[in-house]
């Protein structure tokens, strides 16, 4: 399908400029031949956070793992149907959860984001419910785990690991449960 052109002297939009990219990525592709199930049994529930490349720091190629990400690597209820699906559907035998040192949502209160995004916008919303801020962040890890353990339909054999990475060092530390 052909998109419409630029008018000359106009900026590209980053949409554009990463179809571009896109473009060159497809004339080298060889990944094609990858299974649907991850290589390495695994799935990984973490931030969104740009800084942050899971894949480089954990060692992952492509292939390798399932990689599911939202704002805080929070355990949500689409996190944790990801996860399901991931280990009920495609086999992943483990779990681990990645937060990070510098994290957005350990800066706001849930009450005080709501107020200002309803004072911005003019209106409140229902949804989302709750944008899951935290103020620990290593207890934000324990209670992400336990909530991934503790659903029905998460077998209890899986492990289910978390850790922190630190955003400055590259360092992963593991969460101990208590």
């Amino acid at each position: 399908m052909a998109r419409p052109m630029k008018k000359e002297g106009q900026a590209l939009s980053v949409a554009d400029e990463l179809l571009q990219a896109n473009e060159e990525f497809v004339r080298n592709f060889n990944l094609g031949d990858l299974a649907v199930r991850p290589r390495r049994h695994l799935a990984v529930l973490a931030c969104m956070d740009s800084r942050i490349l899971f894949e480089r720091c954990l060692g992952l190629h492509p292939g390798d793992a399932h990689m599911i990400r939202n704002a805080g690597g929070i355990a949500t209820e689409d996190a944790i149907r990801s996860l399901i699906v991931s280990h009920h559907l495609l086999d992943t035998q483990e779990f681990i959860i990645i937060n990070h040192t510098d994290c957005g949502l350990l800066k706001v209160r849930e009450d005080e984001l709501k107020k200002k995004l309803s004072e911005k916008m003019g209106t409140s919303a229902g949804a989302p419910a709750h944008f899951y801020a935290f103020d620990d962040l290593e207890e934000n890890v324990r209670q992400q785990v336990r909530h991934v353990k503790s659903h029905p339909w998460i077998p209890k054999h899986i492990q289910v690991r978390g850790f922190v990475y630190d955003v400055k060092t590259g360092a992963l530390t593991e969460v101990e449960e208590i």
